[in-house]
């Protein structure tokens, strides 16, 4: 597939968000327990909640995703 040049890569768009971020003088912990609970809910959409499928997509242990969920409040 081949990129479309009008839409900024990841980095770009990242990089936009991390300077509101810093802007509003978000706490790198409360911005970083934000990301992970977006990307974790994002995952569980995508792959209908199978955690085992999650994990595996993600690269970590299925407990590991599970103690996430656990500490930031995932059902």
């Amino acid at each position: 597939m081949k990129k479309d040049p009008r839409l900024p890569n990841i980095h770009d768009r990242m990089v936009h968000v991390i300077q509101e971020m810093v802007e509003k003088e978000l706490p790198l912990k409360e911005g970083l327990k934000e990301f992970e609970k977006i990307y974790i809910e994002t995952a569980s959409k995508k792959y209908n909640g199978n955690k085992t499928t999650m994990a595996q997509a993600l690269g970590i242990h299925r407990n590991t995703l599970h103690n996430l969920c656990k500490s930031l409040k995932i059902k």
